[in-house]
């Protein structure tokens, strides 16, 4: 509402004027980065940034502890490494942004409200198949085209996410899925790692280079 921020401006300058307005009045803020935004608001605010990690790893703990231990400690194991294989995908595609055209032809708006909204109707498919095969390709849909595909407007981007998803959504998941591949030489290779504890996979995140 850039435009109407002048009239807020006034509306607080009212607030200030010789008649004062109530010690413990406050106002609170979000918005993207702007030049709309008027100076004097800006002058008289604290001022706080929430920007997202650099890097796969950093991106990829953000995303594990979004869920808290108690959301997650007690679900069916499929669901804990699906869960995992999904924060390693949104870790992806959110850290292929830092590199512009060369990561994503646009800059799409990719959030934890994806990440959030993902797991919750896999956790619904999950339960609904009471142990019995994952819809794997359905989740496949729902997430390349729908949650996160939903925000994408590239054809090459498109079937660069779906591509993704189909190295990381498949059966292979239970059985310790490689999640990028193993470079002879060097120590990158990660897993999914087996079913465990909340903490366990925070551990092993860690190992992420």
């Amino acid at each position: 509402m850039p435009r109407w921020l002048g009239e807020l401006e006034k509306i607080l300058d009212a607030f200030s004027g010789d008649s004062g307005g109530n010690p413990n009045f406050r106002l609170f803020l979000s918005a993207d980065p702007s030049p709309e935004v008027p100076i004097g608001i800006l002058d008289r605010s604290i001022k706080l940034t929430n920007e997202p990690p650099a890097g796969l790893k950093a991106n990829m703990k953000r995303a594990w502890t979004y869920f808290s231990k108690e959301e997650i400690e007690d679900k069916d194991i499929k669901v804990k490494s699906i869960l995992f294989s999904l924060c390693f995908f949104h870790s992806t595609v959110i850290e292929r942004r830092r590199f512009g055209p060369k990561g994503w032809n646009m800059m799409y708006p990719f959030s934890t409200g994806d990440l959030r909204d993902s797991y919750l109707v896999m956790n619904r498919y999950i339960e609904q198949s009471s142990g019995g095969k994952v819809p794997f390709e359905d989740l496949i849909y729902i997430f390349g085209e729908i949650m996160y595909g939903g925000h994408i407007v590239d054809d090459w981007d498109r079937r660069l996410c779906i591509a993704y998803l189909r190295g990381q959504m498949n059966e292979n998941l239970f059985d310790e899925l490689e999640l990028f591949p193993f470079i002879e030489g060097k120590n990158i290779s990660f897993k999914v790692p087996p079913p465990n504890s909340y903490e366990k996979y925070l551990e092993h995140i860690e190992t992420l280079g």
